[in-house]
């Protein structure tokens, strides 16, 4: 079993920042593949930004230029940087983390941006 802590979101105004970060009960050396999802009111959740073992990202088109997805392999820590934030980007936001051995999710953090 692995538990992810998330921190970081909160009420912002537009055009403001945040950075979320995710922290893993264990190594994510050796992950699949660790990211962000969000969910608005009312909508599925979608994916916001991936970073897979080699290094590679994918960002939803949405967020692309103004979000940053990266990782710690020290402080088994994934992050999004999030700047040029819009109300549109209201929403819970939830760490996944991909294991050979399982999949995993975090309790949600929630973003509030202002207009």
């Amino acid at each position: 079993q692995v538990q992810l802590v998330e921190s970081g979101g909160g009420l912002v105004q537009s055009g403001g920042s945040l950075r979320l970060s995710c922290t893993a009960s264990r190594s994510i050396f050796r992950i699949n593949a660790m990211g962000w999802y969000r969910q608005a009111p009312g909508k599925q959740r979608e994916l916001v930004a991936t970073i897979i073992s080699g290094g590679t990202t994918n960002y939803a088109d949405s967020v692309k230029g103004r979000f940053t997805i990266s990782r710690d392999n020290v402080m088994n820590t994934v992050y999004l940087q999030m700047t040029s934030l819009k109300p549109e980007d209201t929403a819970v936001y939830y760490c996944n983390v991909n294991y050979n051995f399982g999949n995993y999710w975090g309790q949600g953090t929630q973003v509030t941006v202002s207009s």
